[in-house]
Order: structure tokens, then sequence, then C-alpha cells
């Protein structure tokens, strides 16, 4: 702020200095008109007076009253992007007023929920009934909320003297999502409907109907029976009956937002898109899923299917921060009273050791299923081996993630 109001002032002194020396110079003419004479002496006023006139009147050149729009190309219709997209923006502007105006200089400012912001700058050339078309695309942008202030749109008169100004009134907000990765299947889910992975969840396991809900991708394994030959025949790929199912299993994910278990801002990224992407499959599958996400607030929403309930958990995701700095066994034990028995509960965490042990051991004891997705733990192949050794001992579900895309070979490939 300080430093704009440092550049508005010298702007504002140099304008001023420009002035006094245009009227200098018109002053000066017309001296040398009434003490010299001549027709030279008159041309050179003349001359003067006409250009004193025409950069006077650009105060009247219509910008201070531009309207338009601005126009943002490549937003899907919820006004969302995928992070690491760059927004392409329009801007389709009506200059009134009837003096030439050569160009047009858009100056748009973006701000993040943060308060970072960044300005860019595009130029049109009005066409003959005075409409200006202009344009630019943002770098990357990083996942958050973010909002276009009032534009300013200024010109100049021909010898780049004068600045003359005016705001374009229009604000506009958009989100933009974490980044997620398709995953096709989730053996954890597909085991658990089978009755073969947890005993404790057999009997709540959701069994499926002889009713037809749809056509799925087909998964390796799936029986013949449940090939859907017109459906494959159509679309050339292999395709599965969707039935319906009695009941759902619920699965809570949990975000961990603690400060202190992340190297950075890009170690806390690839969780949240993590947490994403499980949600996402989730909400294609309709699964009942909820979030648990703490930092400085602490966020629960419980196991829902519906698509209102979906949208609240990712709104919670594009906000979400690493600034939590509570233990992940004291975050549990605060909400224990929320979790049913039987359910699936999914930790999202680069925790690997004897904490994140103590609390995956906790949940069990509490008739849950715990699931660890441990993203970037820095571990390497032979303390991974351990601990994956330690963890299935005690029929505890992990995955290692380094990267997204090994998101969905890790989910169905079975854990590790």
């Amino acid at each position: 702020m300080a430093g704009m109001a440092q550049r508005k002032a010298k702007s504002l002194h140099n304008r001023s200095a420009r002035f006094w020396i245009c009227a200098g110079l018109l002053a000066a003419s017309l001296l040398f008109m009434l003490f010299q004479g001549g027709k030279l002496a008159f041309m050179l006023f003349f001359v003067t007076a006409t250009l004193a006139v025409y950069l006077a009147l650009g105060k009247y050149s219509g910008i201070a009253r531009i309207s338009g729009s601005r126009v943002l190309l490549n937003m899907d219709g919820d006004r969302t992007v995928e992070a690491g997209t760059s927004l392409a923006v329009e801007f389709q502007a009506q200059i009134p007023g009837i003096w030439p105006i050569p160009y047009v200089v858009i100056r748009d400012r973006l701000v993040r929920m943060n308060g970072d912001a960044v300005t860019f700058e595009t130029s049109g050339v009005p066409d003959w009934k005075r409409r200006v078309r202009a344009g630019y695309v943002t770098m990357p942008l990083a996942r958050g909320f973010y909002r276009f202030e009032e534009a300013v749109c200024s010109t100049e008169d021909i010898f780049g003297l004068f600045e003359h100004s005016g705001l374009l009134h229009k604000r506009d907000s958009f989100m933009v999502r974490p980044r997620t990765v398709r995953i096709a299947d989730w053996q954890l889910h597909r085991q658990a409907l089978k009755g073969r992975h947890f005993q404790t969840v057999t009997t709540r396991a959701l069994r499926e109907s002889t009713q037809i809900n749809g056509v799925r991708e087909y998964i390796y394994g799936d029986r013949i029976s449940r090939i859907h030959w017109n459906a494959t025949a159509k679309t050339g790929i292999w395709k599965s009956k969707e039935f319906e199912r009695e009941s759902l299993p619920k699965t809570v994910v949990m975000l961990d937002r603690c400060r202190t278990h992340y190297r950075g801002a890009a170690h806390f990224e690839l969780a949240v898109s993590v947490a994403a992407s499980l949600l996402e499959y989730g909400q294609r599958q309709q699964l009942a899923m909820g979030l648990l996400s703490v930092g400085k607030e602490a966020v629960y929403l419980e196991p829902g299917k519906l698509s209102s309930h979906y949208r609240r958990m990712q709104h919670h995701l594009i906000g979400a921060e690493a600034d939590g700095s509570h233990p992940i066994q004291r975050v549990l034990q605060e909400r224990v009273r929320h979790f049913d028995p039987g359910c699936f509960f999914v930790i999202v965490s680069p925790l690997a050791d004897e904490r994140m042990y103590q609390a995956l051991r906790w949940i069990q004891l509490r008739q849950t299923n715990p699931c660890l997705v441990a993203v970037d733990a820095g571990l390497d192949r032979q303390a991974a081996g351990e601990w994956q050794r330690r963890l299935r001992a005690r029929g505890i579900v992990f995955y290692a993630v380094d990267r997204l895309e090994q998101l969905p070979d890790a989910l169905g490939g079975g854990a590790r």
C-alpha cells in the first residue's frame, strides 16, 4: 500500500510538471507573437494553441465513463478451475464520446485469499465504434479462493504527455480446486464389499442387489456375467454392469494439517490432492464419505452421499492450510464420539513413525478400520518394508504415495 501511494504521488508530480511546461510554452509563443509579430510568430502561436486545446480536451475523451465486462474463458460452470491451470481472461469494453483514442491499457489486479496480489496488463485498440477487446492469460494458479478487483483502464494523447484513466466496475471471484487424479478402483472397498477383508465389516458390508444401476469401467477380475456387452460393443471398451447396493460402508477421510509434519507448501499440496482424489472417487461411486480436518479451525463433515455434501467437502479443501499444531491422536480422541463402529477411517498424512502407529492402533481398538495413506513420508525401501510388515501384522492397510500419479496404482494394486 505504501509503495502504491508513493507511485501515485510521483505520477501526480510528473503530471503537474508536464502541465506547467506546456503552459509555459503556450505563454512563450503568445508573448513572442505579441512582441515580435509577423507570420512566423502567428503560426507558432496557432500551432501551440491548437496542440494545447487537443491536450486539454483529452480529459473529455470518455475513458472515465468506460463500461464493459470481464469474461473468464476456461472456467467451469461452478466457477472453479483445477490447480495448475492458467486462466484466460478477456475484456470487452465500450468507450463513450467521440474524441479520438489511440489505444487503451487495461491493468487488472488478481488477489488471493491470503492477501497475495498480482497485476496483469494488456492493451487494445478501439474500433470505429469505440469498442475494445483485449485479453491475457494468467500464470498457473495455486489452490485457493481468488477475486478480481476493479480494472483500471487508461489512455494517453498521441504525444504520451498526459494519461487519462477510468475504472471498469466489474468484480469477479472464483475458486481453484485441488489437483486430483481419477481413481478407477479402490481395492479396500472392493474387498470389503465381498466380505474378504475385514471380519468386522462383513456384516455391515454392502451387498449388491439384482437391480442394474448403470455401467462402469471393467475391472480386472470381474465375472463374465457382469460384462455389459451392448455398452462394450458401442464404445469398443470393456464395460461392466453396476448394480444398486443395499447399504454402504461409511468412510471418513482425515487430512493431517499439522504444520510441523510437512516440509513445505508443495508437500502439503500433495496431501490435499490425495484427500480430494479419494473424496472424488467416493462421490463418483456413491459412497458415504466424510471429512475430518483440524487446523486453526476444526471441521468435521459426517459421511454422506449427496452432491451438496461433496461440494462442502471440496469447498473446505480449497481453503485448507497446514496451520494445525495438535498431535493426531489428540485430534482423534476429541472426536471419537462421531465415528461409527465398522467404518473405514483413512488418514492422509506424511507421518510414518511411532506416533502414527499408536494413533492407528487407537482407532482400531475403537472398532473402526484404519487405513494410512503416507504422502511422501521419506521412507527408503528398507524402512517402508519394515513399516508395511508392522502394520500388516495388525491388519492395518497402508499405502505409500510419493507422487499424485501413483495413487490409482497404489489403491487398485492393493495395500503395500
